[in-house]
């Protein structure tokens, strides 16, 4: 027999029944070729859980000989869903930089994922207080970021950074394990695992639907499942324990009869007035579905409730708009309406679905099933197209470790499967050296180490190394590298001159550097929490030393053309004379070399100056203008002058007289002084003196040069920069 698809073969194992489906897709369409569907003989399983493998494989076989019979080929390869009595979910959110704006790749998309599973199997550790063996069975993406905004898809768009919410979803080991060697005694291999919301999902609540708050529950024997959609993804997983066989046990106890028994008169509910049945004792009995429904009624209310409650805790604490019911255990009267009730929304946004949610679905076999039943065993079939894995055994230095494959395993998920350090994997550096230059701290990196030794099957491998089942990974652990280690000298600082003109003759002196307040040369190797200070000046003694000159105590020193002595300081670009003669200097050439001593030399504006801030708008005036404005502020003034306004308010005002300017495009305020000169700025400004950027500073006064000793007034725009070099 020919068919036009890969035949796809899809068994959902549930707690009362097993239900085989084999079909293919074409286009968007779903085929359903042949469907078998075998009840357990006994409760081999319960809450969906395996209790009996073997029985349970029995029956898997004979669905699967079944199938086989029907469709003319032998079933090797199939896919399966776990149930999840035990689920346990947890949603992250993680952030990727990339290295500059650039085009994202699908390598992106697969490192960002596999960055979301890292994370929420670490904190599913972290939170994990059972002594149960957890895997990871399968993730979602709730939603993509870049540049921090929403993104449908991210791969091709131009991104900084990229994000996503992801849920990854976790199973005990001994329920993956179950279903694995009930399948295998059947003599299956599986290609896919997913899980039973995911699958029922596919069909339920197609992706038009997923921008609506929806919930999906999956009423099956033994557990509930639940999902729920909102903006376009999937938020949320979660069931519980309790499910259709809760409400046969109710109704075996009423009508006192087996649990087989039991479970016909459920089905038969709400189908026929009048249900006939035979008890323990072998007397035949009459019941109506009317009183099936008020006998379990109570049941149905705790069920609801307990679904009720899961939507709303999975939904942010709220009811969501509408819900779909699928599976066996939904299906009795009486049910919807409950739900509805808890949840507060209406009666008619709670309803089974079953064929009508089955539009892309083509079943050619005559009298196919379409009810709710049938919505997660074709959803099982369908994930196999969204993502074909499964789960394979390999050994990571020769434990065996299972590890869910989902086609891009690689050997960093083998060494976090097998809880390999991860700083063993990476080379690691050696002990870092903290230390401070100048009240700053800094930090030198030890070495590299070497990288892990990484073989797959012998073969030479990295962390990127793709692995399949049964595949031999050895790791040799990384090693750390050497500690770091710094001389004085190695600082960039430390290697600077300063110079300075000494009897009209330039030197260039080295720097000196103090550790811990005590000199150190060159080759000093800095320790850990060292304070270094690299010096800015020398004294007059010091470079006299470095001259090699001795000064006679009858020289007079000169620091600046200021008289200084042995102790004085000498900055960059300072001058020094030492002279028997005495020099002669003017008032105002004394006040000069008081500014030079504190700003250093503040030469003339030649037009090769470049600012290192925005320019002031300067205001332009005459030079008679200015000199008329400059004698006028020298002398007393006339009555009613200006100058006799601000000594007036200085009289009257204790704090002083205020002043206004625009220093460099921004208001300045002058407070506490009567009068205020051109360098009374700098206590105002933040110009960094000891840090030259330049061969020196540039001042002016509304667009011109300015002088040191000038009056400045409300109004003024002033201008302080570095001269370029």
């Amino acid at each position: 027999m020919k068919f036009p698809g890969k035949l796809v073969f899809g068994l959902d194992i549930g707690t009362r029944s097993i239900v085989g489906t084999v079909g293919y897709r074409v286009g968007e369409r779903f085929h359903v070729v042949t469907q078998s569907i075998r009840e357990h003989g006994t409760r081999a399983m319960l809450d969906g859980q395996i209790h009996d493998i073997y029985k349970v494989g029995v029956t898997i076989g004979e669905v699967k000989a079944e199938l086989e019979q029907r469709i003319g080929r032998t079933l090797k390869d199939v896919c399966i869903a776990a149930a999840g009595r035990v689920l346990r979910t947890v949603t992250v959110r993680v952030d990727m930089d990339l290295d500059g704006d650039r085009e994202i790749a699908g390598e992106d998309i697969y490192a960002l994922d596999s960055m979301g599973v890292e994370k929420a199997y670490s904190e599913f550790l972290d939170g994990n207080s059972s002594d149960m063996k957890f895997f990871c069975v399968g993730y979602s993406i709730v939603r993509y970021y870049m540049n921090g905004y929403t993104m449908g898809n991210l791969e091709g768009h131009r991104a900084r950074t990229i994000g996503a919410d992801l849920i990854a979803t976790f199973l005990p080991e001994d329920v993956v394990d179950g279903l694995y060697k009930a399948v295998d005694l059947a003599g299956l291999d599986v290609v896919n695992l997913t899980l039973e919301p995911i699958a029922a999902i596919q069909v339920a609540i197609p992706e038009m639907y997923r921008m609506l708050n929806i919930a999906l529950v999956d009423v099956g024997a033994g557990t509930s499942d639940i999902s729920i959609t909102k903006d376009g993804s999937i938020i949320a997983y979660g069931m519980i324990p309790i499910a259709g066989d809760s409400l046969t046990e109710v109704i075996a106890r009423h009508c006192l009869v087996d649990f087989s028994t039991a479970e016909k008169i459920k089905r038969d509910t709400g189908i026929k007035e009048q249900i006939e049945y035979q008890d323990i004792m072998g007397l035949s009995q009459t019941i109506s579905s009317s009183e099936i429904e008020e006998v379990t009624a109570d049941m149905i209310a705790d069920m609801t409730g307990k679904v009720s409650d899961k939507i709303k805790e999975l939904n942010g604490g709220k009811a969501v708009s509408a819900v779909f019911v699928v599976g066996g255990g939904g299906m009795l009267p009486g049910y919807t309406a409950a739900l509805a009730e808890h949840l507060g929304i209406q009666k008619e946004r709670v309803a089974v679905r079953g064929e009508a949610v089955m539009q892309n679905i083509e079943f050619l076999e005559e009298n196919a099933r379409k009810d709710s039943l049938m919505v997660t065993p074709i959803g099982i079939c369908l994930s196999f197209y969204e993502q074909s894995n499964n789960f394979i055994f390999v050994y990571f230095n020769d434990q065996r470790i299972k590890i869910y494959d989902n086609n891009k395993v690689a050997v960093v998920d083998a060494a976090m499967q097998a809880e390999f350090a991860n700083d063993g994997l990476f080379p690691k550096r050696g002990k870092e050296l903290n230390y401070t230059v100048n009240g700053k701290p800094r930090i030198t990196r030890g070495a590299l180490g070497e990288s892990a030794v990484i073989t797959v099957n012998g073969n030479e491998a990295d962390i990127h190394t793709p692995i399949h089942a049964n595949d031999q990974i050895r790791v040799v652990e990384s090693t750390a590298g050497e500690a770091a280690h710094l001389d004085i000298g190695q600082l960039p600082e430390f290697g600077a001159v300063m110079r300075v003109e000494v009897n009209d003759t330039p030197i260039e002196l080295p720097k000196f550097a103090s550790v811990n307040g005590v000199l150190q040369s060159g080759y000093y190797s800095i320790q850990e929490n060292d304070a270094i200070e690299i010096l800015s000046y020398y004294t007059v003694r010091q470079v006299a030393e470095f001259m090699d000159v001795i000064i006679n105590q009858d020289m007079n020193i000169y620091v600046n053309n200021k008289l200084a002595d042995m102790d004085s300081k000498v900055y960059e670009n300072f001058s020094v004379v030492w002279t028997m003669e005495e020099l002669q200097l003017s008032d105002r050439d004394k006040y000069e070399n008081e500014l030079a001593e504190s700003f250093g030399e503040l030469p003339e504006d030649d037009g090769t100056y470049q600012k290192t801030e925005g320019p002031a708008e300067a205001v332009s005036q005459t030079g008679a203008e200015e000199d008329e404005r400059i004698e006028s502020s020298e002398s007393e003034g006339e009555p009613g002058d200006d100058g006799e306004k601000e000594e007036h308010q200085a009289e009257e005002d204790p704090e002083g007289l205020s002043v206004y300017v625009a220093v460099n495009g921004e208001q300045i305020h002058l407070t506490g002084k009567t009068s205020y000169v051109f360098v009374d700025v700098f206590e105002h400004i933040d110009f960094d003196l000891s840090k030259p950027q330049g061969s020196g500073i540039v001042t002016r006064l509304n667009g011109r040069e300015a002088q040191y000793m000038e009056e400045i007034r409300s109004g003024d725009t002033i201008e302080i920069y570095w001269k370029k070099t």
